[in-house]
């Protein structure tokens, strides 16, 4: 019989959150997840991920990051930081499926989303039964998202969007999105005129299309939309202000959410390393080679830290650049690290295995991630276009 944890109720001591935590992980993260959850079908695995953020319920902890006034525990942020190190450390299932529910969606609303878009569609996101997807990116407005085109025109009690969305993470699976559309084309300037809308992925002229990607998999998809039809009551803010809005949608991308990505990936250069120990480590050159990337990682986490030490302390004076640069060294660390890793690990790792859901970086999947890491460089922006950002608008160099 397992016992009672209460590990909200350690908050006030740090040390007696961590040993809970810990505790309670052991206990009760499944043992046999990688192996259940490698291959299945989607509808099968929600029911596997909502059983999971149920189990976290139970303790408080299946919205680590909410505060109370969002219905979450409404922890302190260095107790948030100890519990998605513990989650990283004790290698729980990632809650992959519901990034955008968890995250860019209740940030959202809660900032900018009236009482009655909240209630409507919070419990469906703090139970799991509604994942939610983005649809802001479009062939030609991706690293530069305000050249968007999708259009939405107001008719009556609702708008008619007509455009085409593509890299929406998930919506093949989704139940609603995060939408942004141009409501005003005659806007002076690119970033007016945008507006931000709540659409039901159920709504008839939405055409979903899988985006099959090297691996062989399909996370993104592309949407076209013809005139698909939102009431008035699913604009978020003001009409004209989605720019304004996304920034907030955007934000939650900084800190914990890249945080525990890191935390999880040191995890396992860890376990790499010692199990190597009779293998490639005896390499001189590749003892080398893992220590420079050693050095690498580390100075992302410590990026990462310095970040959270400034949003705890003050989140409207947080670093703009620290998130820019802690991207273009962290894709092509990835990138890098995975190499290593074929070349050091021989032709037994080089060949492609089915991607295990909420498991990240795995040491049974060194192909699947290797050819998934050239994707860090692209998503949120490609890294060329974060280079001219740093150049022209933090260092203020002409245009080339």
């Amino acid at each position: 019989m397992s016992r009672t944890y209460d590990i909200i109720g350690k908050v006030g001591d740090e040390q007696a959150f961590r040993q809970e935590l810990r505790e309670w992980l052991a206990e009760n993260t499944p043992r046999d997840w990688r192996t259940r959850w490698q291959g299945m079908r989607d509808d099968e695995l929600k029911g596997e991920v909502v059983g999971w953020l149920e189990t976290r319920r139970k303790v408080g902890l299946a919205t680590i990051h909410w505060p109370k006034e969002w219905g979450g525990p409404g922890l302190p942020f260095s107790y948030q930081i100890i519990a998605y190190e513990e989650l990283a450390r004790g290698d729980a299932p990632e809650l992959e499926m519901f990034t955008i529910s968890l995250y860019h969606t209740p940030a959202t609303l809660f900032e900018h989303g009236t009482q009655a878009q909240i209630d409507k569609y919070l419990t469906g996101i703090t139970h799991g039964t509604d994942i939610w997807c983005q649809g802001f990116s479009e062939p030609g407005a991706g690293s530069d998202l305000a050249n968007l085109r999708t259009s939405a025109r107001l008719e009556g009690d609702h708008y008619v969007i007509n455009g085409q969305k593509i890299w929406s993470s998930g919506a093949m699976d989704s139940d609603y999105c995060l939408l942004l559309a141009r409501t005003d084309p005659s806007a002076k300037r690119k970033h007016d005129g945008i507006s931000y809308f709540i659409m039901d992925m159920k709504t008839p002229g939405i055409d979903v299309r899988p985006i099959p990607q090297i691996n062989g998999e399909a996370h993104f998809a592309e949407m076209f939309l013809d005139d698909v039809k939102i009431p008035v009551e699913n604009l978020i803010g003001a009409e004209g202000n989605g720019w304004h809005i996304a920034q907030s949608t955007l934000s939650t991308e900084r800190g914990l959410l890249i945080f525990a990505e890191v935390e999880r990936i040191a995890r396992s250069f860890s376990l790499d390393g010692r199990e190597a120990r009779d293998t490639w480590m005896r390499d001189v050159q590749f003892r080398r080679e893992y220590a420079a990337l050693y050095a690498e990682l580390e100075t992302v986490r410590l990026m990462i830290r310095k970040l959270l030490i400034e949003l705890e302390a003050n989140p409207d004076k947080a670093s703009p650049t620290l998130p820019t640069y802690i991207k273009l060294i962290w894709g092509p660390f990835l990138q890098r690290y995975t190499e290593f890793l074929l070349r050091a690990e021989g032709l037994e790792t080089q060949k492609w295995v089915p991607s295990i859901p909420g498991a990240g970086h795995s040491s049974r999947l060194r192909f699947n991630d290797f050819l998934r890491s050239y994707g860090w460089t692209i998503a949120g922006g490609s890294n060329e276009i974060m280079r001219n950002i740093i150049s022209e608008r933090i260092l203020g160099l002409p245009k080339g």
